[in-house]
């Protein structure tokens, strides 16, 4: 628990306000902004998130209402650290759980010094394709809406950075990992490229963003804790007879 919950009372969501947030398993990063926002209507509060965690991904997410959302280009940029698992011996075209395996590979050539020493490989800047089933826009539809529909999807290298990969786990065909690494970054493809230099194929079978910058998941609120704050403190003002307007929630809060 975070000391955010000790200083609630000083909390100026109107002026703007950073919230970290554990993203629970199958909610959308959407969801989470639709929840926050909710709970001040009927007020309008501008609420949106840095950085999208995929529906099947835990975890961090960093939430910015009213003038903080100016800055959450700045905090999507920072860099990130993930917590995951990935399958070896099979592939699936989302390169994650969200699809069924495609294709089954041989895993009696994988030892854990091999599979170690395979990390280091992706140290430092590389290149990866985004998976296609992924919310990249391409001419304003999403990857993923293609992918979906069957349709052959156009990919585009992208240059990211990574700064740490360490296996923590390796009871085959499962192996846990740990990875830092820059923005834009998708961990799906760094798996699905681990699999395939290794000889394997590989998929994402559990992900939980833990850092993003200094900001860690051990400080953040579970969203309905969240959600039920904010409207508690609605209540409390209402029964004050405090003027209900944006500025005026935000300051009392």
């Amino acid at each position: 628990m975070n000391d955010l919950h000790a200083k609630h009372k000083d909390f100026d969501f109107a002026a703007g306000e950073l919230l970290l947030i554990n993203k629970p398993y199958r909610w959308t990063s959407f969801d989470i902004v639709g929840k926050v926002r909710n709970a001040f209507k009927p007020l309008k509060l501008k609420v949106g998130h840095a950085g999208t965690l995929d529906p099947l991904a835990t975890g961090l997410l960093i939430v910015c209402t009213g003038k903080m959302t100016k800055q959450i280009d700045s905090f999507q940029a920072e860099e990130k650290e993930y917590t995951g698992t990935m399958v070896l011996g099979a592939t699936t075209p989302s390169y994650d759980m969200e699809t069924e395996p495609d294709e089954t590979f041989d895993i009696t050539h994988l030892n854990e010094q091999y599979l170690k020493e395979a990390c280091a490989q992706f140290i430092g800047e590389i290149q990866q394709y985004p998976p296609a089933h992924s919310a990249i826009k391409i001419n304003g539809e999403r990857l993923y809406e293609k992918a979906r529909r069957g349709e052959d999807v156009e990919l585009r290298l992208r240059t990211i950075t990574i700064t740490e990969f360490e296996l923590t786990r390796i009871e085959l065909p499962e192996v846990d990992f740990r990875v830092v690494c820059s923005k834009g970054t998708y961990i799906r493809s760094l798996v699905h490229d681990f699999g395939k230099y290794v000889n394997s194929g590989a998929y994402l079978s559990r992900l939980r963003r833990t850092r993003s910058g200094n900001f860690k998941v051990a400080d953040a609120w579970e969203v309905m804790e969240l959600v039920g704050l904010i409207r508690g403190l609605k209540e409390k003002q209402s029964q004050q007879e405090v003027l209900p307007t944006g500025e005026d929630l935000g300051g009392a809060l």
